[in-house]
């Protein structure tokens, strides 16, 4: 676990991950996990009852479909936050590596209780 005032290098971080949709987180902040992850292809419909979630897309294109209104891309450099409670799917064909802000604790899969993807960030 790095310090909160120790320089984290994110490529690094990213370098050592090989599965998709599978969150390192790699510092907290204030009661929120700062983590990063590899996407590709599509994830489940979920939501997050216990607060927002931020994606900031480092390498690639993202879109986060929403159920609520329509989808929005992301690219490289470009930041998005789905408000607590809105369900979205993160989709992305070609994969890309992101940066995600949640609560501490925040599953990847939201409330969704049955997916087979539903797990702890680990630390990376």
């Amino acid at each position: 676990m790095a310090r909160p005032d120790t320089p984290v290098n994110l490529s690094e971080k990213l370098a050592g991950i090989e599965d998709y949709w599978s969150p390192r987180t790699v510092m907290e902040v204030n009661g929120l996990e700062l983590k990063v992850s590899k996407f590709k292809g599509e994830f489940v419909w979920h939501s997050h009852a216990e607060g927002d979630e931020m994606f900031l897309v480092l390498r690639g294109e993202l879109t986060i479909e929403l159920r609520d209104r329509e989808s929005v891309r992301l690219g490289p450099g470009e930041i998005f936050v789905v408000p607590r409670g809105v369900e979205h799917r993160p989709v992305t064909p070609e994969g890309c590596d992101v940066v995600l802000l949640d609560p501490e604790g925040a599953l990847n899969t939201g409330e969704v209780e049955d997916s087979e993807l539903r797990r702890e960030a680990e630390w990376a």
